[in-house]
């Protein structure tokens, strides 16, 4: 138990299984594409946050009818939230660098690999603002089900510094 009280709400809401799909459908597309992976992998991100976010851009249709537990996807827009942190900082300046290093490619993987170097950051912003819609939007359910107790987000401290993280 991790010391404040567990939402057990599970989220079955149309429009955030939709937003949710639209995440992770930008991020397997712009993100983490075949071209830019390599990249990624070099980020100082643990294995359960990479899982998390793995859960989120990858696994929706699990949840589709089951729906989502609240806590959990407040965990896994926060691993997110410090996953574009660290690209922000660590990877948009050395982006093309890191990949021209990765060895010879033929002239039609160059070109898709160059559109992905510039098009990262703008693509990093779009995933930002994207998970920042899915927290507020979640934050109001959160505060209308909270039924007079403290709202599961005021009480996950790994939520504290997440609007930093996805404002550009």
């Amino acid at each position: 138990m991790t010391g404040y009280y567990i939402n057990y709400m599970q989220i079955r809401d149309s429009e955030i299984i939709r937003l949710i799909e639209h995440i992770g459908d930008h991020y397997k597309s712009n993100i983490a594409n075949r071209h830019l992976r390599p990249a990624l992998l070099h980020l100082p991100l643990d294995n359960q946050a990479w899982d998390l976010i793995e859960t989120l851009t990858e696994k929706s249709e699990q949840y589709r009818y089951q729906g989502f537990h609240l806590d959990e996807l407040y965990r896994q827009i926060a691993a997110a939230a410090r996953f574009i942190g660290m690209a922000r900082k660590e990877l948009v300046p050395s982006l093309r660098n890191r990949l021209n290093a990765t060895g010879r490619t033929n002239e039609a993987d160059k070109v898709l690999r160059e559109m992905a170097i510039n098009n990262f950051s703008s693509n990093l912003k779009i995933f930002a603002d994207l998970l920042n819609e899915l927290y507020v939007k979640l934050v109001e359910i959160d505060k209308t089900s909270s039924n007079g107790r403290l709202p599961l987000y005021a009480q996950m401290p790994e939520l504290k510094d997440l609007g930093r993280e996805l404002v550009f």
